[in-house]
């Protein structure tokens, strides 16, 4: 839910009371593998999480692998540049295209209350159930302490990695520009 408030004549200010959907992800490279790989494939990987109906969807695309890839999730919980185990299904999540160099993985949405999704070692490891799982694994997704990571042979510990970082909604972007271009009018306006 979204409201507007006007703070000062003219100043347009956006807030969310509750953020329900949420939108992370970023590029796909090789610099962003801990240490970075020689790899010069590209892709991106976005998910959509919605924090109420707890679901996850993925949007990934990727070219370019130097063999074919062997594995492809969601690792969780680390601050970005580490290196830490994997939350999601494993060695892929499901429907995930295998033995490829490139492909598309788009509007696949998951549970995040479905044992499958989550790689057994994930749910061991913060509590035995999904139910204290979950909650672990929402936190390092809303903390951008989460990564996607697709692994190939000639790269085992991952070829290409993206943070999940949020994704501004780009109405935010023009409320932002339009407050700023408000209160520079004002501010003139009342040095003038």
């Amino acid at each position: 839910m979204r409201s507007f408030t006007l703070l000062g004549p003219g100043l347009l200010v956006l807030w969310s009371a509750h953020a329900s959907i949420l939108t992370l992800g970023g590029p796909l490279s090789a610099a962003n593998e801990s240490p970075p790989t020689a790899s010069t494939a590209t892709g991106s990987a976005f998910v959509t999480v919605d924090t109420v109906a707890l679901t996850i969807d993925f949007n990934v695309v990727f070219s370019g692998l130097t063999g074919v890839d062997t594995a492809a999730h969601i690792h969780c919980c680390i601050a970005q540049g580490g290196n830490t185990g994997v939350a999601t299904a494993v060695p892929f999540l499901p429907g995930f295209p295998q033995g490829v160099t490139s492909g598309s993985f788009v509007n696949q949405t998951f549970s995040l209350l479905d044992p499958a999704f989550y790689n057994p070692a994930f749910i061991t490891s913060n509590g035995g159930s999904v139910s204290t799982a979950e909650p672990v694994f929402l936190a390092g997704l809303l903390n951008d302490q989460t990564y996607f990571n697709i692994h190939t042979g000639a790269n085992p510990g991952g070829e290409i990695r993206a943070f999940l970082v949020p994704i501004p909604e780009p109405a935010t972007f023009v409320l932002g520009g339009l407050s700023l271009v408000l209160a520079t009018v004002r501010r003139r306006r009342t040095h003038i």
